[in-house]
């Protein structure tokens, strides 16, 4: 696994909600031959809060729906985050836990600021108004009942979710935003990487 500071990038993502006075228990969805590896991880690393570490399913649904159902039953909320997001901060996870506990489904997200066109086939055909766009990011945090409902009805319908608010969205589920965070980035490419291991320094230097 990639690391920064002799750090892997999990890790990062782990210790984040390990520090966050609400969270109780945390439990890690990988691919089965990294379940060896992520529990070392926690072992290295001492966190307490991990309780499983579990194999994830053919595709992202089957995976956040091993994870849900596999949360205690006594849990009022569940968190479901990216763990190539590392650099997400204990504001971003408590403001969307509290708006939760509040409205039943929390999201962080950034507004749109940049001009955004749509295209097709690589023409463009028109720029879209850009009032009330947002662009999304984790964790996404609901009731429990409401995002096991939510997963088990995409999962029965066969409808490909890009995320878990959506699965929330078409069962008629009102998600509230808070203020999300330009350094809360998804890892998908080097550049990404580059860019989270730079957030990531300048976060232990300030330390």
């Amino acid at each position: 696994m990639h690391c920064v500071n002799g750090k892997p990038i999990l890790a990062y993502s782990i210790d984040a909600f390990e520090n966050c006075k609400y969270v109780k228990d945390i439990i890690i969805v990988t691919q089965e031959d990294k379940i060896e590896i992520v529990s070392e991880i926690c072992k290295k690393f001492r966190f307490k809060k991990v309780s499983h570490v579990i194999k994830g399913g053919a595709t992202r649904l089957e995976s956040v729906i091993n994870g849900v159902f596999a949360v205690s039953k006594k849990a009022p909320l569940i968190a479901i985050h990216d763990g190539a997001r590392p650099c997400v901060d204990n504001k971003i996870i408590e403001d969307t836990i509290l708006k939760a506990a509040m409205y039943n489904a929390a999201a962080p997200g950034i507004a749109i600021t940049s001009t955004v066109k749509r295209t097709v086939d690589g023409v463009i055909k028109e720029t879209v108004d850009r009032e009330g766009l947002y662009e999304i990011q984790t964790p996404q945090i609901f009731r429990a009942e409401l995002i096991k409902a939510a997963l088990v009805n995409a999962k029965k319908k066969a409808i490909d979710i890009t995320d878990d608010c959506m699965a929330a969205e078409i069962i008629g589920v009102n998600i509230h935003i808070v203020e999300g965070s330009r350094k809360n980035i998804k890892i998908t490419e080097l550049k990404d990487f580059e860019q989270a291991e730079s957030f990531l320094s300048e976060d232990n230097t300030e330390r």
